[in-house]
């Protein structure tokens, strides 16, 4: 398999984000205004603050309205006696509402609640191990993740909280849950990473059995798994996944669904493991792929340890085929295309400023945007946007711009971006996407040497952190409360835990 490299699970998230969540960040710099933002004043480090300090992640939570004080007091779990309050799950909730795209439904809620308060309360147990075991992570380390995702998705930190902010969010919460991550991978890496050995002989027998598999089928794969430790989990494990599966239907994007719920150490790549050949993945997920088209979301599945759903993002022939490479310009354009159109109004006389900011917004779009639909759901959250669905469009009716712009994009694809009388314009072609067909190659000694590494250190943290689950004691507020009502009369506050596996 070929690595696949992230900085961390929230790395590219806000990718995911402008892609399918239709939430451009505009704060400061709308392309509809032409005031010139201003630059945030710069940050002072002071004695009491030095740059090598550790990061608090109690101070960390952000300071609470009066009016929502009660929430934080009001405990909602216990791990290991440590409170986790109403606010926090609250603010996790919206952090993942906002940087999901899940919809805002009251049954939506519902599952992302729980499936939030079981991370808040692995966190937790990831945290105390971590304290325990004198693990920290520094703010500066916090400050350079945090520049990372900014970097990646190509948005300022004014324009991050603003996204936030949308779901009501803090800054001080997103940067909690990276200094969580980081803390974790910090704790694995004390553990383990001493212990994993490559050895050159492992490195060549599986170079060998890559070359022996160059002539098959392989796929590129992304994956969200839901474990299944003991018979008693199965059914809440497949209810879980049918409703990941059903947010994704709904329009979730699924890298930002498997970063936040899948439970394989492929989360921190969005779900993606690599690229595996035909035959290699159980039985149960093989048939699966065999049937799948690139982009295709499978059924939820059993298989060995618990739940799976699969998105196969690339077929690769067998290593060798020679594969036509025929431009969109050499395929002759039909008399009529279904079109589809977004244009971001400039108004009469725009400065130069306004307009690089419009071109670069419609840009980012069309880089990330995949389709004619993921078009249609972005505009909802543009200010000012207009969108339009121009359906079977005759293309000699269409401006010389326009068909030689549709003639260069491929179907099913959108258009590069161009200036009119009107404003920044941006077509899509709906058609049905022609599927690229593309060869296996062979990856390199140091890659499958690398991916050596991380499924071992992968596997390890696993079951690391299942264990260290199964010896917590979870006290959620259902059992917090039952505990409480069955007290005899002036018994002390202290309650039995009730244990959650």
């Amino acid at each position: 398999m070929i690595p696949r490299k992230s900085r961390s699970g929230l790395s590219t998230m806000f990718f995911a984000l402008l892609i399918a969540g239709g939430m451009l960040p505009l704060a400061g710099c709308s392309w509809f205004s032409d005031d010139e933002p201003e630059a945030p004043p710069p940050q002072q480090q002071t004695a009491s603050s030095p740059e090598d300090a550790d990061y608090d992640l109690d101070e960390a939570k952000p300071d609470v309205p009066p009016a929502k004080e009660k929430l934080r007091n009001n405990i909602i779990a216990l791990v290991n006696d440590q409170p986790i309050s109403v606010y926090d799950l609250d603010q996790r909730v919206g952090l993942i509402m906002v940087t999901s795209n899940i919809p805002d439904t009251a049954e939506m809620r519902k599952k992302v609640r729980e499936q939030a308060l079981e991370q808040l309360e692995t966190e937790q147990i990831q945290r105390q191990e971590s304290q325990k075991n004198d693990i920290t992570v520094s703010t500066p380390e916090v400050d350079k993740r945090v520049k990372d995702i900014i970097g990646d998705s190509n948005i300022s930190e004014e324009q991050l909280k603003d996204i936030l902010k949308q779901g009501h969010v803090s800054m001080a919460t997103f940067r909690s849950q990276i200094a969580n991550q980081i803390l974790w991978q910090k704790a694995v890496q004390a553990m383990y990473a001493g212990r994993v050995n490559i050895a050159p002989e492992t490195v060549n027998a599986e170079m060998a059995r890559i070359r022996a598999s160059a002539g098959k089928v392989h796929y590129a794969v992304a994956e969200i798994f839901v474990a299944v430790d003991n018979p008693e989990q199965d059914e809440k494990a497949r209810k879980d996944i049918q409703g990941l599966h059903e947010q994704i239907k709904a329009g979730a994007p699924f890298q930002a669904i498997a970063r936040q719920f899948s439970q394989s150490p492929s989360a921190a790549q969005g779900g993606n493991i690599g690229v595996i050949y035909d035959g290699q993945l159980a039985p149960e997920l093989n048939t699966a792929l065999g049937k799948m088209k690139t982009g295709e979301l499978s059924e939820p599945i059993r298989a060995t340890g618990g739940y799976y759903l699969v998105m196969l993002l690339q077929r690769f022939e067998p290593a060798g085929t020679k594969i036509e490479d025929i431009k969109p310009e050499d395929r002759e354009l039909p008399a009529s295309l279904p079109l589809a159109r977004l244009l971001l109004p400039l108004g009469l006389k725009p400065s130069k400023a306004l307009t690089d900011n419009a071109m670069n917004i419609a840009n980012q779009l069309a880089q990330r945007v995949p389709n004619c639909q993921g078009l249609a759901t972005v505009s909802k959250n543009i200010q000012g946007a207009v969108f339009m669905n121009l359906g079977s469009a005759k293309l000699a009716e269409l401006s010389p711009q326009i068909r030689e712009e549709m003639a260069k994009t491929e179907p099913g694809r959108i258009a590069k971006p161009f200036l009119s009388t009107a404003g920044v314009e941006i077509f899509a072609r709906c058609d049905k996407p022609i599927e690229k067909l593309q060869a296996y190659k062979l990856p390199t000694r140091e890659e499958i040497e690398q991916q050596l590494f991380e499924e071992q250190i992968s596997a390890m943290a696993r079951r690391y952190g299942r264990d260290l689950r199964r010896a917590a004691t979870i006290e959620t507020r259902d059992t917090l409360k039952t505990a409480e009502a069955q007290k005899p009369a002036g018994t002390d506050n202290k309650t039995e835990p009730a244990k959650k596996p």
